[in-house]
């Protein structure tokens, strides 16, 4: 609840003796703020995690300006500006960079000699003076904005910030050295097919049948996978809240947000507006749109916008590889909350969601560090492949997820909707800035170092990808990034066991190679729909035509399960229009083939190539109303 809200429940009670300090007595003697809403201020901070500046700022009862001034008012110095801070030479000290960011406080020799701190707040100053030279307690402190600080220090810092942002991840995690492996792999790579080309040219039948039995076994796991999440999700019923009877007498944390962007004009305006939909205190919301450095478009395009003193733009320096991780570890470093959460360009997250992910967060045990949203699309309708975009997504966030989850087992992340317990993303290191799709294996190195992720019901509406090029495009950056995740968490197999555990190591094997066999060996399986239509087969001199009447069976009965799975995953009012739309999923699958064999040729000779989705192209659709629901605080229509 915040100011406004207050002052419709009648007259604030009188502040406790004790309660007023030096900033609230200087701000209201000036008349910049009403001893009434003071009070409210301070009433306000009893509920939040949050300094009383920030309270004031967020409500639009002070300026930055106003802060700044009576706070060098309080310590008889200054304010800062950006052309006055590069006037000053900075000290060398021993605090890393990252936490001279996190807290905006930059040591400086001050135009008199002396020893001076830049902050731009006192909790900042009160925060990072233990980790800094003795001297310093003693220093005279001056005021500059936080983003006028910050960019000081990460300009001084460019260089270690930068190689940084590329190597948190140790190295037996990460991906980053296939880069210096190019000509080994491609030669590999070549062997591997002159190979694969003579053995064709010699054993044909004995290759395909190879192939094929494969492609059957691992069909059958990809099935007895997909039926014990189902009936998983089926017993459990729909997912809950956990009780936050105790959680909801906490103050609430403070949360930032990582919004990537890159060449995102044409939905800068609306993202905007999504985000001041979110009901979340401001003083407690701290949104970082990410930009990079060498996209002045985009950066542009923001200059015109007026945002809210919560929402604030973090330029990343340029530099190899241009991916999403990459940018968001640099950002991270900039955060100020205790809760790390990951919006996409085209996201719109229910209004409660930020409430109700700290309150999960409060209610669960330490070794929750995640918590996982539910994704779904605001723009089904659209054409015939944003319906079956949409069918894929409800099947596997509302069935799949859940289901994997109450199994016990390790589950891939979503790349939005993300939310980490900071201390926990910052002992992983962050997220492999060379893996291109960070989001999954982030999710399998928080399993892999005993952390556990939850799902949490509420949901953000993305842009379901309506183009065919542009889904393969984006389709081929997932697999790449599965085929990149499975060989990096597989090399040293015997550790990934010991780490997981075997019920989770089975269920990391499951998951990656037989959703990876299914797309690639996609057309081998589709031969057996001859049987069934009662064609030829090139099996049929080999085996017998009762067993592969039984095969064909079989594989009718698998399609049969996905049906049921597509059908309940859009059975509820919010995408019942799509019941008659789930039989039609047979027709999206060979998309998944095509994108497959693009993904492979990229792992090859472009692994760290970002093939950049394009957003905004339903921006009507986004704005057209959804279905009516209720909030997602504890009534969210899940079914």
């Amino acid at each position: 609840m915040g100011i406004s809200e207050l002052r419709q429940l009648g007259p604030p009670a009188p502040s406790p003796a004790g309660a007023e300090e030096a900033l609230d007595r200087d701000l209201v003697r000036r008349g910049t703020v009403s001893a009434s809403d003071m009070r409210l201020a301070r009433a306000v901070q009893q509920s939040c995690d949050a300094s009383i500046d920030r309270i004031l700022l967020a409500e639009g009862l002070v300026s930055q300006d106003d802060l700044l001034d009576a706070h060098a008012r309080q310590f008889k110095s200054r304010q800062l500006c950006a052309s006055d801070l590069a006037e000053l030479e900075p000290i060398e000290v021993a605090t890393a960079p990252q936490d001279l960011l996190r807290h905006a406080v930059l040591p400086v020799t001050d135009r008199d000699g002396s020893p001076a701190l830049i902050c731009a707040d006192p909790q900042g100053r009160a925060a990072l003076l233990p980790e800094l030279p003795e001297v310093f307690g003693r220093a005279r402190v001056l005021w500059a904005p936080r983003i006028v600080v910050q960019d000081r220090i990460a300009a001084l810092h460019r260089d270690r910030l930068t190689e940084a942002m590329v190597a948190r991840v140790p190295d037996i995690e990460s991906c980053r050295g296939w880069g210096r492996a190019r000509h080994w792999r491609i030669g590999g790579v070549v062997a591997a097919l002159l190979a694969l080309a003579a053995v064709t040219f010699l054993y044909p039948n004995a290759l395909f049948a190879a192939l094929a039995v494969w492609a059957i076994a691992t069909l059958l796991v990809s099935a007895l996978f997909k039926t014990a999440a189902f009936a998983t999700r089926l017993a459990g019923g729909p997912v809950t809240e956990r009780p936050m009877a105790v959680a909801d007498a906490a103050p609430l944390p403070k949360v930032s947000i990582l919004v990537p962007l890159f060449r995102e004009t044409e939905i800068l305006h609306a993202l905007v507006a999504r985000l001041t939909r979110l009901t979340y205190p401001k003083c407690l919301l701290d949104v970082i749109l990410v930009l990079e450095e060498e996209d002045d478009q985009t950066r542009r395009t923001l200059a015109g916008i007026d945002l809210p003193p919560w929402i604030r733009a973090v330029v990343v320096p340029d530099g190899a590889p241009r991916t999403k991780p990459r940018a968001m570890n640099y950002a991270l470093d900039f955060c100020e909350g205790d809760i790390i959460g990951i919006y996409d360009a085209e996201d719109a997250p229910e209004p409660d969601q930020i409430a109700q992910v700290a309150r999960s967060f409060q209610a669960a045990p330490p070794d929750v560090v995640c918590l996982q949203g539910y994704l779904d699309y605001y723009n089904p309708r659209q054409n015939w492949l944003a319906r079956c975009f949409t069918v894929e997504y409800a099947a596997w966030f509302r069935v799949m997820l859940p289901g994997l989850a109450r199994m016990g087992l390790a589950i891939p992340l979503g790349g939005t909707t993300l939310f980490f317990r900071r201390a926990a993303l910052e002992r992983l290191g962050g997220w492999d800035s060379h893996n291109v799709t960070e989001d999954a294996d982030l999710g399998f190195r928080l399993a892999r170092h005993g952390y556990r992720t939850e799902m949490v019901p509420t949901v953000t509406d993305e842009e379901a990808n309506c183009l065919p090029w542009a889904w393969i495009k984006q389709r081929s950056r997932w697999l790449k990034g599965y085929m990149t995740t499975y060989l990096v968490h597989m090399r040293r197999p015997r550790l990934l066991w010991r780490q997981l555990g075997t019920w989770k190591f089975l269920g990391f094997q499951a998951h990656f190679v037989a959703a990876l066999s299914q797309v690639f060996l996609a057309p081998v399986l589709w031969s057996f729909w001859l049987v069934l239509l009662g064609l030829p087969h090139p099996f049929d001199p080999y085996v017998p035509r009762e067993a592969m009447r039984v095969l064909g069976s079989l594989f009718l009965t698998i399609e049969i399960l996905n049906l049921a799975i597509h059908l309940y995953a859009v059975s509820g009012a919010r995408h019942r229009h799509l019941l008659a739309w789930a039989p039609t999923m047979h027709f999206y699958a060979p998309l998944g083939a095509v994108a497959a064999y693009k993904a492979l040729y990229e792992l090859v000779l472009k692994p760290f190539f970002w093939d950049k989705t394009r957003h905004g192209l339903s921006l009507g659709a986004a704005s057209a109303p959804a279905p009516a629901r209720r909030g997602s605080d504890g009534a969210l229509d899940l079914s």
